[in-house]
């Protein structure tokens, strides 16, 4: 017999309906493969019990007998049990405190521990991911929170309409309205706002993709970064109502010394020896969407020393939302205090006294930071994700888990995702162990 595969539902909260194989998918894998499924029910999930029924795949509660178990998000530990495979985004290889727990007890019981996240090819790439759909819905909901905002100050623009990117049947729906406001406009311009929106785009990556193509649907242009100032004081007859500005790593930050220049691999391997300069360009922008990976030893774009300067006691700073779709806490945007759910996205950060309030009043910046914005859009998010993690299955199936890790036969793409394997830590991960001890 071959190897049995269980999928566990999704259920850290309600907006959780993702799921990492879809019914086609899996039914087609096991016509071709001596492998066989067996999904647990949910009553929330995006694919019904139902539709995997009807695609001729087993639901059952049980999924103990699984060789190999599939999730989305983090397992609960009770189901960690045996010398089994678990495939999931665990949020522990950053050493994350919150989680040591669950590494330690996968250890104990000699599981391996296969992270989507560290699935990537020979230059270290991704190739699975759920962050093009971050950034789709990111990008809606930090614009319904710039049309809210602006709104409060008195200003109604065509971006009013929009809703929340869970309240669309598809994302192709929410793409067809915001062609219509996009319309809307070209005709009449932002309404009552009447000079460039500039929206600068932190990142280039798979986040900063879904954003854009948000952005596509409306009439936005696209300048350079050392076009933002004259784009700033400029009108909407010289740069049009919508303005987009992508910044790099080189735009981000300068070296401490003058005479050094700058070179990406030397930043990513000594960032000590540059300094953030993204303060600068914030005057300039009307919303700021966060898209890049960040480390604390890395400077951030944001800090609560800038924002206590810039906001309160009169002040009108032009920066009015900040969409933080990379959602670390206090990290690359020091205001990010806590990661709200999709009905209420977002929060205003008071500089004098370091608090948030929910909602989009205030005289702070505006802040969206889900962390969990792929479930705004979970039928698209779960079919381009198992659309990769498909052409895997059937390699994790056939690999041989009870050898020990140099035996292991794997892809190398699979292989250095291992995170744990036979109680032991993988040599890749070995320095998770000062963050156990």
């Amino acid at each position: 017999m071959g190897a049995v595969i269980g999928i566990r539902r999704e259920d850290k909260n309600k907006w959780e309906r993702r799921v990492p194989l879809v019914p086609a998918d899996l039914s087609d894998i096991r016509k071709n493969h001596d492998i066989d499924f067996v999904i647990q029910p949910s009553p929330i999930r995006v694919f019904t019990d139902d539709d995997y029924i009807n695609a001729g795949l087993t639901v059952d509660e049980d999924i103990s007998g699984a060789d190999i178990v599939f999730a989305v998000k983090e397992i609960p530990m009770k189901m960690l049990t045996g010398k089994r495979v678990f495939v999931y985004f665990s949020h522990t290889v950053k050493g994350q405190d919150y989680n040591m727990p669950m590494l330690q007890h996968l250890l104990d019981e000699g599981a391996t521990l296969i992270d989507y996240e560290k699935i990537a090819d020979e230059q270290n790439r991704r190739l699975i991911f759920f962050s093009i759909h971050a950034g789709f819905a990111g990008m809606i909901e930090s614009l319904v929170g710039m049309a809210e905002r602006l709104k409060l100050k008195g200003k109604k623009t065509p971006l009013l309409s929009l809703k929340h990117a869970y309240e669309y049947s598809s994302l192709e729906e929410a793409k067809a309205h915001l062609r219509e406001i996009g319309t809307q406009i070209e005709e009449e311009g932002l309404g009552d706002f009447d000079k460039p929106m500039i929206i600068g785009l932190a990142g280039y990556g798979n986040v900063s993709r879904g954003c854009q193509e948000i952005l596509e649907c409306l009439p936005v242009k696209n300048i350079k970064v050392d076009e933002l100032e004259a784009a700033a004081s400029g009108t909407v007859d010289e740069f049009g109502p919508l303005v987009q500005v992508i910044f790099r790593e080189e735009d981000m930050v300068k070296t401490k010394s003058s005479d050094a220049q700058f070179v990406l691999q030397d930043y990513y391997q000594r960032p000590e020896n540059y300094k953030g300069v993204f303060e600068n360009y914030l005057p300039h922008l009307d919303m700021l969407m966060n898209t890049i990976y960040w480390e604390d030893r890395y400077p951030r774009l944001v800090t609560h020393k800038w924002a206590k300067a810039n906001y309160g006691n009169g002040k009108n700073p032009r920066l009015q939302v900040i969409g933080d779709i990379s959602c670390d806490i206090g990290g690359s945007i020091e205001m990010t205090l806590k990661a709200p759910q999709p009905d209420t996205p977002c929060y205003v950060y008071d500089p004098a006294t370091r608090s948030i309030a929910d909602g989009v009043a205030g005289d702070g910046p505006v802040i969206m930071a889900v962390d969990n914005l792929p479930c705004e859009l979970p039928k698209e998010s779960s079919e381009h994700f198992s659309s990769v993690l498909r052409d895997m299955v059937p390699a994790l199936a056939q690999a041989d888990f009870m050898t020990d890790f140099g035996s292991l036969n794997l892809p190398s793409y699979l292989k250095k995702a291992v995170v744990t394997h036979r109680g032991e830590l993988a040599p890749g991960y070995r320095y998770l162990q000062e963050f156990l001890d």
